[in-house]
């Protein structure tokens, strides 16, 4: 989908001669604008779940919710965690964690978060102090505490997407030349159907580098129009 994408969008910039826009460039656009389109997933996830509890969204193929959900889980993963002196380091891509689960005598336990104001105080308390039953973790950056630490820790997460890179061979007149077979080629990691969405943001991003507030105005307009669409 990334050289379908490049070359649209270079086909609307050479359309009014607004400028060329070079492979380094449009690549640091396009991980920009995926990222931006796959954050923005989990605000209409929570918006449309908002309007179906308010009963103003249908089920079956009006069901919004479930295709954004499946589109979040395109980036779904699990991970046994690497223990670091009593600690458990995150896997570096993760965006979100799901839960975290930990191996008891070869039994899986969800392990529940907690912050860390209130472990010292689960901690001295009988009553509610954590146990193998019903182990506790706390985060700090990337790396979670698990107590009682006494077992193997796996998480699943949602993940960032992979950074995408149009690669290229350079011909005649250093002309780059789409090459999917390069070793580090990586493609959008979206559905095909965000591809116009994704184009739009890229043009948004070329514009405001070339200085032209008609590409900006177009691309505005485009999104605008596909929002409307989506909704």
């Amino acid at each position: 989908m990334i050289d379908d994408v490049r070359t649209t969008v270079l086909a609307v910039l050479n359309k009014n001669n607004y400028g060329y826009l070079s492979p380094m460039d449009f690549n640091l656009y396009a991980k920009q604008a995926q990222l931006e389109i796959f954050e923005n997933l989990f605000y209409q996830y929570n918006t449309q779940i908002n309007s179906e509890n308010a009963r103003r969204s249908g089920t079956d193929y009006a069901d919004i919710s479930k295709g954004i959900l499946e589109d979040i889980d395109l980036f779904s993963e699990s991970s046994t965690l690497t223990s670091n002196y009593g600690t458990h380091v995150l896997p570096n891509n993760y965006y979100y964690i799901n839960r975290i689960t930990i191996s008891i005598n070869n039994i899986n336990v969800e392990v529940e978060r907690v912050s860390q104001g209130k472990i010292t105080a689960l901690e001295i308390s009988p009553l509610t102090a954590p146990s193998d039953e019903f182990p506790v973790y706390t985060q700090d950056g990337g790396v979670i505490k698990i107590t009682p630490n006494s077992g193997q820790a796996t998480a699943r997460y949602i993940r960032y997407p992979s950074t995408p890179k149009w690669t290229y061979t350079a011909v005649g007149s250093n002309v780059p030349i789409f090459n999917p077979s390069a070793g580090d080629y990586e493609d959008f990691e979206l559905p095909l159907s965000y591809q116009n969405e994704l184009v739009n943001k890229i043009l948004k991003y070329a514009g405001v580098e070339i200085r032209e507030t008609m590409v900006v105005d177009f691309a505005n307009k485009q999104e605008q129009q596909n929002n409307i669409e989506q909704q």
